[in-house]
């Protein structure tokens, strides 16, 4: 029998493990990114890793599933916001909840660029099947969300793409067409302030 509170530090070396993970994936993604990386930054030995993870795959597809739930946590705490605004409010108003929810989540980015590099490790069944997974819960609980609106849910993952190539590329800051057509950003020219985003 585990001794008391062994669990809970396990659950939380797994939390530090996958928050490492995180990290070194985003920035060199599932086939360049070793083990051993990522339990120098987690700052523990590369066999308990292992004794964690059963594989590279096993943690990369783990990651997935943890950055999903920080996705799903911070959908739930913006839709929770806009319940306190009334009773009454409109579809709008959930819609830009969740979207700025998102915004701020994918600020850090190495979720952002994680998720980017999960879509290019899908070739790994476990991957595959965690991006399915992940997939699956995001749609409904968006869904559930936009009160079940088909052509809102699409919207809403078809913003959030965009939203990740926009961060991605850094188009805040560029003050060209093509970039504020993307970011939905003003030019520095038009009087107003570039650092303005327009609404969805």
């Amino acid at each position: 029998m585990p001794a008391p509170g062994s669990r809970v530090k396990s659950d939380q070396r797994r939390r530090v493990v996958l928050d490492a993970a995180v990290a070194c994936f985003a920035r060199k993604g599932y086939y360049g990114t070793t083990t051993g990386e990522i339990a120098e930054r987690a700052e523990i030995s590369q066999p308990y890793v292992y004794r964690l993870f059963a594989s590279k795959e096993a943690l990369f597809a783990g990651a997935i599933l943890h950055v999903s739930e920080l996705i799903s946590d911070a959908l739930t705490g913006a839709e929770a916001g806009a319940d306190e605004a009334g009773p009454h409010r409109q579809p709008e108003a959930v819609m830009r909840a969740i979207r700025s929810a998102y915004s701020t989540l994918i600020e850090d980015r190495d979720v952002m660029r994680f998720l980017m590099q999960a879509s290019c490790a899908a070739d790994e069944p476990l991957v595959a099947e965690a991006l399915r997974t992940c997939y699956a819960r995001q749609v409904e609980l968006v869904s559930e969300l936009l009160n079940h609106d088909d052509a809102a849910v699409r919207h809403w993952f078809g913003a959030g793409m965009l939203e990740n190539v926009t961060l991605t590329l850094g188009l805040a800051d560029v003050d060209e067409p093509w970039a504020r057509t993307l970011s939905g950003q003003r030019s520095r020219s038009d009087g107003g302030s570039f650092a303005h985003r327009e609404s969805p």
